[in-house]
């Protein structure tokens, strides 16, 4: 009875410094495109140090953001993986509960690869105005502006596969498709002479060329990867929309598709030459150090060398990595617990 007094005192007096209650394990949420890197961690980390490996689920980047900032305390996640960097809104909402200690770990780089079976019989190049004419909401009809008309890829140019128009991406909830409708379909937008010769600002674009359409040649296929790359194993003639790393691993089954001329590879997306390219984070609340058991040795693991460096294990599972500055920045930053600046 008396420990168990202790234990509710010792409790309600972390909970009310801000400070996450003590767990057995460490519970991380987030991106599925920075799951398997993620993943490979939390093996590593449950294999070598001792401590249980963490609880780890992949819930999307904005999934993840949203769990990650509703407190400080055992029922709250410590760290999130995003494919992209945390919004504003997103840090205000982590303020407003609590979550005001955050460090940002930007752990490398990944191409949002456009991929097609091996077993496609067309030869597929795109361009970004290509993409956006296939998979928008919206496109140039006739001297106006209107629901997207065309059906195949053909209809868009002639020299394109004559073949329906079926890709399978990600939900809005994901972290890559926020950074392809950015990357891809702003910039294939902005190019349209429809769009560049009217003058058409910044504004405009991201208010009507955001939508991806609905009406069946995109389809949504959920936060999980995996499935993206079983649907287009099963279509040779459909595209998918995921990072790097799944193409990495289906390279037997699955060929990136060249944008611009440039396909897909950890060298390309490295000089940023691939277009669709975008940079990976970790986030950790810095409230539940020395709190949660293990948590800081974790976090030592997710930046060592041997994992993020050029021939680190995460390389082996397709990240691209930092150079040895950034690296050592980002190990600074994670181990110090630096916090991060609000977004602008």
């Amino acid at each position: 009875m008396k420990t168990s007094l202790t234990l509710a005192v010792a409790t309600a007096i972390a909970l009310s410094a801000g400070m996450a209650a003590a767990r057995d394990q460490i519970r991380i949420v987030g991106s599925s495109t920075v799951f398997p890197y993620t993943q490979a961690v939390v093996e590593e980390f449950g294999n070598t140090s001792g401590f249980p490996a963490p609880i780890l689920e992949s819930t999307g980047t904005g999934g993840g953001m949203k769990i990650f900032c509703e407190g400080i305390g055992a029922n709250f996640a410590d760290v999130t993986g995003a494919s992209r960097a945390m919004k504003p809104s997103e840090y205000e909402l982590c303020a407003k509960n609590g979550v005001t200690d955050v460090s940002e770990a930007l752990i490398g780089y990944d191409g949002l690869s456009i991929a097609v079976s091996r077993a496609s019989k067309s030869d597929w190049a795109l361009t970004l105005e290509q993409i956006y004419l296939a998979l928008a909401a919206e496109v140039p009809v006739g001297d106006g502006w209107g629901a997207n008309p065309y059906k195949k890829w053909s209809e868009i140019d002639a020299s394109l596969p004559d073949v329906e128009i079926v890709a399978y991406g990600p939900p809005p909830t994901s972290g890559t498709r926020d950074a392809f409708v950015e990357l891809a379909m702003h910039e294939g937008c902005k190019r349209l002479p429809y769009v560049k010769n009217g003058g058409f600002d910044k504004k405009w674009v991201k208010e009507n060329c955001s939508r991806m359409r609905q009406d069946g040649p995109f389809v949504e296929a959920g936060e999980n990867d995996n499935l993206i790359v079983q649907r287009i194993e099963a279509d040779p003639n459909a595209l998918g929309i995921f990072g790097y790393s799944f193409l990495y691993e289906n390279e037997d089954k699955l060929m990136g598709v060249p944008v611009d001329g440039i396909a897909p590879s950890a060298d390309t997306i490295a000089d940023f030459s691939y277009e669709i390219a975008r940079p990976l984070f970790v986030y950790v609340k810095n409230a539940h150090r020395g709190v949660i058991p293990g948590l800081n040795e974790f976090l030592g693991e997710y930046v060592s060398d041997r994992a993020m460096s050029a021939d680190g294990y995460l390389v082996e599972r397709g990240l691209v990595p930092l150079s040895p500055q950034a690296l050592a920045k980002v190990q600074d930053t994670v181990m110090n617990a630096q916090n991060m600046a609000a977004p602008e």
